[in-house]
């Protein structure tokens, strides 16, 4: 385990409060329609600042731990366009006007970083009482692949989703979004904003997600740090990554495939370092600068192959992929 000093998880903390700071203030005093121009140096900012943090990393603990950086933030960076998937279904669905994505999207950021903190902590702490746990992280994912690749050709049920109707009948709703509140008075009534139920289907989204993504990132490196970093840089390119890539999310009819077939790769990883612990020295692992490789060339395969699809076939549409059939499937 890497000794990470307190000022360095301090500065580290403290730079993305700060990033999620502006957002929140841009998207509160200019609500507007993000365009492609802005979204696009957005993108290439965020993408930048992760660089230039794995970079000093490298240099400050060395190249293994660099290594191990970037590998993780691929890793999440490659698993948050799966929820641009779902963020584009949820905008829709909801019928959220253009000049309050940009909230919508910083909140929903801030409630994943919230959410993951919350399960790297647990998670690194049961790594280190219990070894097994590689093994069950490991059989997660694998699980997770098996049903994704099941379910990759639909869509999840937003609307449907037990945490979007709990909020419904808890909560009574407006019938409009009144200028972008959370809740609002009407008749000297309380009321909660549709906006609230997007952010509700949002913290849903993100909680499941977690579920997924931090076991994925402990398969490429033990030190919660590294996980804490690599999944808040990849998530603060969330918001810009939206704008800038909804028009070609469909094209990528593949991700769901590639996604499913890296964490089943991840999975694998986990039982043979579980196994190689608790068993015999002699199981063979898989090393980082290896899952780098196989991540990369994995997201290029599936990238190529979409766009090839696609310029082919021009009906064929991309869907985010489900870990359940979906109710109407089931009925059918």
């Amino acid at each position: 385990m890497l000794e990470i000093s307190g000022l360095t998880w301090a500065g580290t903390i403290g730079l993305i409060v700060l990033l999620l700071a502006v957002d929140l203030v841009l998207a509160a005093v200019r609500p507007h329609r993000v365009g492609f121009r802005e979204a696009t140096l957005w993108s290439v900012f965020y993408i930048l600042v992760a660089v230039g943090f794995g970079v000093w990393f490298a240099s400050a603990y060395g190249g293994s731990a660099g290594t191990e950086y970037f590998a993780g933030y691929i890793v999440e960076k490659s698993l948050s366009v799966d929820n641009l998937f779902v963020f584009v279904i949820i905008m829709t669905t909801f019928s959220v006007p253009e000049e309050h994505q940009h909230k919508v999207l910083t909140f929903g950021i801030v409630l994943a970083l919230i959410m993951r903190g919350i399960f790297i902590a647990v998670g690194a702490t049961l790594l280190s009482l219990f070894s097994f746990m590689f093994l069950v992280f490991g059989l997660l994912l694998i699980f997770t692949a098996v049903q994704l690749f099941r379910h990759r050709d639909e869509d999840p049920d937003v609307e449907n989703n037990i945490v979007v109707t709990t909020a419904r009948k808890l909560l009574p709703v407006s019938e409009d979004y009144v200028g972008g509140k959370i809740f609002t008075k009407i008749d000297g009534k309380r009321l909660a904003t549709p906006l609230f139920v997007v952010l509700v289907a949002i913290g849903g989204v993100d909680l499941l997600f977690a579920l997924d993504s931090i076991p994925a990132v402990f398969g490429v490196t033990e030190e919660p740090f590294i996980v804490f970093a690599a999944n808040a840089f990849a998530l603060l390119g969330l918001r810009a990554l939206f704008f800038l890539v909804k028009g070609l999310l469909d094209r990528l009819v593949y991700l769901s495939v590639g996604l499913s077939v890296i964490l089943a790769f991840i999975g694998v990883k986990l039982i043979l370092h579980w196994a190689h612990v608790d068993l015999s020295p002699s199981v063979p692992e898989v090393p980082t600068p290896l899952s780098l490789g196989v991540i990369v060339v994995i997201l290029v395969v599936v990238t190529v192959a979409s766009l090839v699809k696609t310029r082919n076939d021009p009906s064929a549409k991309a869907r985010p992929g489900s870990l359940r059939a979906s109710r109407k499937r089931e009925r059918d």
